[in-house]
């Protein structure tokens, strides 16, 4: 089985910020000879944003290898890293390029930012 990279879609066309608050993902499955696919689009309820479910074990996310997102911050990257998955905040905003450059070793990889607005809502 190949590595399983997220992507925050939020509006299922773009890399979009926030990978906290995020409800909606482009699931990709990278195969050893370089290639990949889009297997899945995963929308999680309100409930289950990485923001909102704090510590606890069993999230859904927690099973894929890789999150590619707009923006994270420093607890989001150790949180998750806790959990082993790769989190790679980047200023590319197309999830295909994304995931081929993530591939390529060509990622562009951006600097965790600590966020200090409170806008909840992202639809």
């Amino acid at each position: 089985m190949g590595t399983k990279i997220a992507v925050t879609s939020q509006n299922r066309r773009t890399v979009t910020p926030h990978a906290g608050r995020t409800r909606r993902f482009l699931i990709y499955e990278a195969h050893a000879d370089g290639g990949y696919e889009l297997v899945d689009r995963v929308e999680l309820p309100k409930d289950q944003t990485l923001h909102e479910w704090g510590n606890r074990d069993g999230h859904p996310l927690y099973a894929y290898d890789v999150i590619i997102a707009g923006s994270v911050g420093p607890n989001f990257i150790e949180r998750m890293a806790r959990r082993g998955v790769e989190v790679l905040p980047t200023s590319e905003t197309d999830p295909e390029t994304a995931v081929r450059r993530y591939i390529d070793g060509t990622l562009p990889v951006e600097p965790p930012h600590e966020h200090h607005h409170h806008d909840h809502d992202h639809d």
